[in-house]
């Protein structure tokens, strides 16, 4: 099983990026996923997760910002990232929820 995570970067407060898991050697649709990250001299956080079903939870602090997103046929989970913030700059991993799979991390850095 692997999975890959892309679409960090560097972008400027209130930018947007979308981040992308692909997963190979699973089928995710019947999984719940999960977008986490660590920020430097922090604790990892879960930001989003997603049932096999659709149904969302985020962490409080980006309501209303982020938006997971999983197209099955594709095998993807998606993190839509808007109005990003300096809080927001971490390495950000995917996760496939109950099991011990991780997709290496992709770093966001919001920076003016």
């Amino acid at each position: 099983v692997q999975l890959q995570a892309s679409g960090g970067g560097l972008v400027q407060p209130g930018g947007s990026l979308r981040l992308s898991c692909v997963a190979s050697g699973i089928r995710l649709g019947f999984n719940v996923m999960g977008w986490y990250r660590q920020a430097a001299g922090k604790q990892p956080e879960l930001v989003a997760r997603i049932s096999s079903d659709g149904i969302t939870n985020y962490a409080d602090n980006v309501k209303g910002r982020f938006t997971i997103s999983r197209d099955n046929t594709k095998n993807t989970v998606y993190l839509q990232m808007n109005n990003l913030q300096f809080e927001d700059t971490a390495v950000y991993c995917c996760h496939i929820i109950y099991t011990d799979y991780w997709g290496q991390g992709t770093l966001v850095t919001v920076s003016s």
